[in-house]
């Protein structure tokens, strides 16, 4: 018997499962099978087993068909209900929970974040992977991207994962908690892609490291190596390891003699004091510079990582005579010679080695043989003398004054060799203090005298 215009629909009733098709149209169904799709969804939280659900069929036939010589002449037409089930069995898959979450990030940074997921159904999840993905822009992962994926193989029932990722936020992110959707794809015990549904979970931050610059003191003068001399404070909010202060301005006047000078580790709220070598070139002007400076330092991973939003005021002292020169007696006699002695003094704020001082003298001056003087070392502030030979020549004029010139070369204390400028410095002739006439009156006695002697010999012969 053919049932015509079958039709069914299955009652999901006080069962946790929801079916989704309504009534099924089947049509002329002969006797036989066929079969039908029908949508149901199966909640997560719906108790795993077997599920019996009712199926109400509708159909229509013919009955009480009579037959004549030639074929059915007659019959009635009627419609049937039948109720019958079908068996629905719900098998509690792979499903996951997160069980432990140490996600922090610092502002401005990128750190590692860590979730532990549980595997909490009865199946295997096996090849499967876990996808994070930002709500936010402004949480990156260390592709760039707001999305990044860790694979964690197959995953066993009651089985924890943990899973890494490099999460960073932007120097303008606001502080506060930023919202991840952790995903699994696996396949099922029969092959089937699976995908669960999201896992919301949270990235914590905190505000971005902050650093200081207080106290400072400069010691910078044109032509001169000194110091910048100030305070580093470390404002948090956390640690800061290997922790160097540098220049990084563009000025090419101010040359840095290091590159950075060491600090150490600074806890959050710790100072510490710092110098920095810096040279000053002498082509430079005097005054107040503002100077670009950078803390460079270890994060708690051991990343390096760069503060550069500082500027210190920083005034830089005119250039200065590196050394004093002075005469005690700048008097010598015409005619004479003398030993100079000059006293040296080291103006510069540090050690100056191997100073070797060299006299240059003009007629009617001259140097004679000793011309040049030498001091193993001058400490800041010392002063000793080197002693040369002067000697005035037959054209000095008495009550006149004349220069004599030094210079010094010198090493510094990195070993470097410097030539200062020219210093001048006056020497007064004076008359000579030898007893008897002046030599031009004796060499004209002495002429007379001599021709008189040789007149009164002359007159004897």
């Amino acid at each position: 018997m053919t049932a015509r215009g079958l039709s069914f629909e299955i009652d999901d009733g006080d069962t946790p499962i929801d079916v989704q098709t309504g009534q099924v149209s089947v049509g002329n169904f002969p006797t036989g099978s066929i079969e039908k799709t029908v949508s149901v969804i199966v909640p997560d939280n719906a108790e795993p087993g077997t599920y019996k659900l009712p199926v109400n069929y509708e159909y229509s036939y013919t009955r009480h068909i009579r037959y004549g010589p030639s074929g059915p002449t007659e019959g009635s037409d009627s419609t049937k209900t039948k109720t019958g089930s079908i068996t629905v069995q719900v098998r509690e898959d792979a499903r996951f929970e997160i069980v432990e979450a140490n996600a922090t990030t610092q502002v401005g940074d990128n750190n590692d974040v860590s979730f532990t997921l549980k595997n909490t159904g009865s199946e295997i999840a096996r090849g499967a992977n876990i996808n994070a993905e930002s709500q936010s822009s402004s949480l990156t992962f260390e592709s760039g991207d707001t999305s990044s994926t860790a694979s964690v193989g197959d995953w066993e029932p009651g089985e924890i994962r943990t899973v890494s990722y490099n999460a960073a936020l932007e120097s303008d992110a606001p502080v506060r908690g930023y919202s991840v959707n952790l995903k699994i794809n696996y396949d099922d015990i029969d092959g089937i892609d699976r995908t669960s549904d999201p896992i919301t979970t949270t990235v914590q931050s905190i505000r971005e490291q902050d650093f200081i610059l207080s106290n400072v003191e400069s010691q910078l003068r044109v032509g001169e190596d000194g110091d910048l001399i100030g305070t580093v404070h470390n404002d948090g909010p956390l640690p800061a390891r290997n922790v160097v202060v540098q220049y990084t301005g563009e000025d090419q006047s101010v040359i840095p003699t290091e590159d950075s000078t060491a600090v150490g580790t600074l806890d959050p709220g710790q100072s510490e004091s710092f110098s920095l070598p810096i040279a000053i070139s002498g082509s430079a002007e005097s005054g107040l510079r503002s100077l670009d400076m950078a803390i460079k330092y270890r994060n708690d991973e051991g990343e390096t990582r760069t503060f550069d939003e500082l500027a210190v005021d920083a005034e830089v002292a005119s250039e200065r005579d590196r050394f004093d020169a002075t005469i005690e007696n700048r008097t010598i006699q015409a005619g004479g010679s003398r030993a100079v002695d000059v006293a040296v003094t080291n103006n510069l704020n540090e050690v100056a080695s191997d100073v070797e001082v060299r006299l240059f003298a003009d007629d009617p001056l001259d140097t004679g043989d000793t011309d040049t003087g030498y001091v193993q070392s001058l400490d800041p502030g010392e002063t000793k003398t080197v002693t040369f030979e002067l000697t005035t020549t037959g054209s000095a004029t008495v009550g006149s004054t004349y220069p004599i010139s030094l210079d010094f070369r010198y090493d510094d204390t990195e070993g470097d060799s410097h030539l200062t400028k020219t210093y001048r410095l006056p020497i007064d002739v004076i008359e000579s203090q030898e007893g008897g006439l002046p030599l031009p009156v004796i060499a004209v006695a002495l002429l007379v005298i001599g021709t008189a002697a040789l007149v009164i010999y002359r007159r004897q012969q």
